[in-house]
């Protein structure tokens, strides 16, 4: 087996809007990232065992960065991830206000597109797409 660091050719990153209370970037993150998975099976790795023989749950295979940026830089970040067609999943400031996945959807699907109150975005892709992605956002502290 190989003691060589794993490199990835990919990146997954969520970028937050940085007036958020930590419970909200907690959560949003959470919530944004739990969609990758279903769509990319890819971006997760094999399922775990502790040494007494324990089965846990897969998880990424990747590291997951989280980035923060003004309102205005999660808009122009969305805007270039529709542009590059990268999988990506959002999250709506309506979406706090909501206690079910049939309402969140209702609520998403009722704003247009450019009218979206994005809090969150969550995008994975080729390393240097999702950077152009992120261009202005900083690394959450």
């Amino acid at each position: 087996m190989s003691t060589e660091p794993l490199r990835f050719d990919t990146k997954i990153a969520v970028l937050l809007r940085e007036d958020l209370e930590t419970w909200q970037r907690l959560n949003v993150t959470a919530f944004l990232v739990s969609g990758l998975g279903t769509e990319m099976p890819e971006v997760i790795g094999e399922p775990y065992e502790d040494a007494d023989g324990v089965p846990h749950l897969p998880m990424f295979r990747q590291p997951v960065l989280v980035f923060e940026g003004t309102k205005e830089t999660l808009t122009a970040a969305h805007a270039r991830v529709l542009s590059r067609s990268l999988p990506r999943a959002v999250f709506t400031g309506d979406l706090f206000t909501t206690g079910n996945d049939r309402d969140n959807r209702a609520a998403v699907r009722a704003v247009p597109t450019d009218d979206l109150d994005l809090v969150g975005l969550a995008v994975y892709g080729p390393r240097n797409a999702v950077d152009k992605v992120l261009k202005g956002a900083r690394m959450h502290p």
